[in-house]
């Protein structure tokens, strides 16, 4: 069967960026050449008729390099204060880009608890569906603001994988920073080979899930695998692609072999409330 054939035929699409994907690695500032051809590919996307949501890292990040500091903060108000000022700095640059190919676009900014309450979680439900039919692209983050480390999603992959739950997404796109899912470490391990789909998400999967944290980013693969088993059983598919070639996002859509491609197997059971409560992965420690 050609899975990735069936790529080209998805509706709403989630696409999920890291804050590493979006900076001069060099020196932290945001890369505009690479965020403006996102934009530019995003809202191409939209125009052929897809439904578009974007979640995106990168509050924390523009916010410690805007307040003068060094690195990346570790204590927790100083995070959040980062991103009081780096979250309003980042939308603005989203919203001024995308206004130059005049596609609307919009910031909801989402905690864990939102999620877990049925009632907060539906409304959130409903605010995106009529941005939706609005036609702008909702710009998501997590409010760090006023996250604390309990109630925290802690990463975006995870993020991502909530957000295309409850909007009904058929299709979730990770960029990042490495071409997919490796049996090892291709950065030690030159005879490391990236696994093209997987079926199943096993014990043998997660194992080759080593999670990583960049310089500037939270998470790595094991976020990743995480946020698939949220995807796949809630009827979706996803991809982790490369992001050094924002092209990669047409290619995924065009049914191309790029990247791992996570294959959707819908659970009847399926209740994103005991993936967020009970699931080991989703606790921080």
């Amino acid at each position: 069967m050609n899975h990735r054939g069936k790529l080209k035929e998805k509706k709403r699409i989630v696409v999920k960026v890291g804050t590493s994907s979006l900076i001069h690695k060099s020196t932290g500032n945001i890369n505009l050449f690479r965020l403006e051809k996102l934009i530019r590919v995003l809202t191409d996307l939209h125009n052929s008729g897809k439904d578009v949501v974007l979640v995106s890292s990168g509050a924390i990040g523009v916010g410690f390099k805007a307040l003068g500091l060094s690195r990346r903060p570790d204590s927790l108000p100083l995070k959040q204060a980062c991103s009081a000022v780096g979250q309003g700095q980042l939308m603005m640059i989203y919203q001024k880009l995308f206004a130059e190919y005049n596609q609307g676009s919009a910031q909801i900014l989402i905690t864990k608890e939102t999620m877990l309450n049925d009632e907060r979680r539906f409304n959130a439900k409903n605010t995106f569906e009529q941005l939706l039919k609005l036609g702008v692209i909702p710009i998501v983050n997590e409010n760090d603001t006023v996250s604390t480390e309990e109630i925290e999603f802690g990463d975006n992959d995870t993020l991502s994988a909530v957000v295309t739950s409850v909007v009904g997404g058929d299709l979730l796109i990770l960029l990042t920073d490495i071409d997919g899912l490796y049996t090892d470490d291709p950065h030690k391990n030159q005879a490391a080979k990236l696994i093209t789909e997987v079926s199943v998400i096993d014990e043998r999967i997660e194992n080759m899930a080593k999670g990583a944290v960049t310089k500037v980013g939270t998470g790595g693969m094991a976020t990743k695998i995480a946020a698939a088993n949220i995807v796949t059983d809630a009827g979706a598919d996803m991809v982790i692609v490369n992001s050094d070639d924002l092209n990669n996002l047409n290619r995924v859509i065009a049914g191309e072999e790029i990247g791992t491609l996570f294959l959707a197997h819908k659970r009847k059971d399926f209740n994103l409330k005991k993936y967020l409560v009970e699931r080991p992965y989703f606790r921080k420690g």
